[in-house]
């Protein structure tokens, strides 16, 4: 095996079927079905149809993924897959698909986390990460901040979501504006259009007390409620909700939390690296705001495009890749599916 291995990553955490191909920092090709429209009419996800979904896009868009790379299976170095945290019925179809791969092909398989992965797929789009790296993941599913000084078994939790997630909470307020989901994209565009300054929406645990206790953990279910009562007010009293306006303020409200204790978290570490990653990552403002904060404060940001941001194998297959490149012991054949896999536990 050379320096540069070939992984095939896989990706069944939640509702997208994400199938990449990477060859040691160069993404050849990403495949990706998604079952959101189907989700859409129950406004969120619902686990049962999402593993559903899994089963029947598993072996197409693994074809698919290796046809338009221009490999055959056989020539991959290892598998790898997102063996937690996520949706039990879901991770599972993803685990049991890669185990059957890796045996079939007599190949090492890599049961690795769905966060750090996140931050691993920064390497195909940017090269090596810096050693630490600060990273911020913010998605329907978690907040975290992540001194992360070796993704592939060194990640530590600074800081992480207490109750409401920063994408769940865009999803909720989404659904009070009457806005479709997944709300991210929606609130972002509305938001455009909007005044942020138009409502000043609660900034949660950023007081004295809060910042000594929760210093980079986040709470966004006070936000999502403020803005839910503001709206009813305005529709109690008769008054047309100004829903440009409520996008920008509330977006504002998460993107200014999220970015100031991400700064505040490099400059408390000493860290001069912050990644950005995650569902959330694609939204226009915290992209803006983000690299306003870390040019004044001396630090370099590095944010995937926003097709890598959301969930996908291209992340899963770099983090395999690193793994394969320096060394790590593959994982065994009953590695398990875990929903609650935590951050600082790498590979499974």
């Amino acid at each position: 095996m050379t320096d540069q291995p070939l992984v095939l990553g896989i990706e069944t955490s939640c509702d997208e079927t994400g199938v990449g191909i990477v060859r040691g920092e160069t993404l050849l090709f990403d495949a990706v079905a998604s079952s959101v429209d189907e989700h859409a009419r129950f406004g969120g996800v619902v686990p049962e149809v999402a593993s559903r979904a899994h089963l029947e896009a598993m072996v197409p868009t693994i074809e698919r993924a290796t046809r338009e790379a221009g490999i055959r299976l056989e020539d991959v170095d290892a598998v790898a897959v997102t063996s937690g945290p996520g949706l039990a019925g879901a991770l599972l179809v993803g685990v049991a698909s890669a185990k059957a791969l890796a045996v079939a092909l007599g190949k090492p398989l890599y049961g690795v986390n769905h966060l750090a992965a996140h931050v691993a797929v920064d390497i195909v789009e940017h090269g090596p990460l810096p050693e630490p790296t600060l990273a911020l993941l913010v998605s329907g599913g978690h907040s975290s901040l992540l001194l992360v000084p070796d993704v592939t078994h060194d990640i530590r939790s600074l800081g992480s979501t207490i109750d409401d997630a920063a994408g769940e909470a865009f999803d909720k307020v989404a659904r009070v504006l009457g806005l479709p989901f997944p709300g991210g994209p929606y609130v972002d565009r509305a938001a455009r259009e909007g005044d942020a300054a138009y409502i000043d929406f609660p900034r949660g645990l950023t007081s004295r007390r809060d910042m000594e206790r929760h210093r980079f953990d986040f709470s966004f279910s006070g936000l999502k409620t403020a803005v839910a009562r503001w709206v009813e007010a305005r529709e109690r009293d008769g008054q047309p909700v100004p829903v440009a306006d409520v996008a920008a303020s509330f977006q504002e409200a998460v993107t200014d939390v999220l970015t100031r204790k991400a700064v505040l978290a490099c400059r408390e570490n000493g860290v001069e690296d912050l990644l950005i990653g995650g569902g959330v990552a694609a939204n226009s403002r915290l992209r803006a705001m983000a690299q306003e904060r870390c040019d004044a404060g001396g630090i370099r940001l590095r944010v995937p495009r926003p097709g890598l941001c959301t969930d996908n194998g291209a992340m899963v297959a770099s983090l395999g890749a690193q793994m394969v490149a320096r060394g790590r012991t593959p994982s065994l054949l009953d590695l398990p599916a875990d929903s609650s896999m935590p951050v600082a536990l790498v590979q499974a």
